[in-house]
C-alpha cells in the first residue's frame, strides 16, 4: 500500500527555524516525492513560499472537508 502525502500538518518543532516556522501553527503541504526519500517535507511557510523542512517538526492533521475549503479560501485571499 502507498503512503499517502498529508495535506496539512501542524508544526510541533522549529529549532533552527523559528522565523520560518510557528510551532502550533497550521502548514499546508506541497507534494514532492524526493523529499518524502529524504524524510522531509515541503510545506508553505510564514514566507509565502514553499521549502523543505525534516518531517519530524511536522504531524499530519485530517481537517473536515469544510475546514480544509475554509482554509484554502483563505490562503487564497492571502496569496
Amino acid at each position: 500500500m502507498k503512503r499517502t502525502e498529508p495535506r496539512f500538518v501542524v508544526c510541533v518543532k522549529n529549532k533552527g527555524y523559528a522565523a520560518s516556522l510557528e510551532l502550533r501553527k497550521l502548514y499546508q503541504v506541497v507534494s514532492d516525492e524526493a523529499a518524502v526519500k529524504l524524510h522531509q517535507i515541503r510545506v508553505i511557510d510564514e514566507s509565502g513560499e514553499d521549502y523543505l523542512y525534516p518531517e519530524e517538526f511536522f504531524v499530519a492533521v485530517q481537517l473536515p472537508q469544510a475546514a480544509e475549503k475554509a482554509v484554502r479560501r483563505a490562503a487564497a485571499v492571502r496569496g
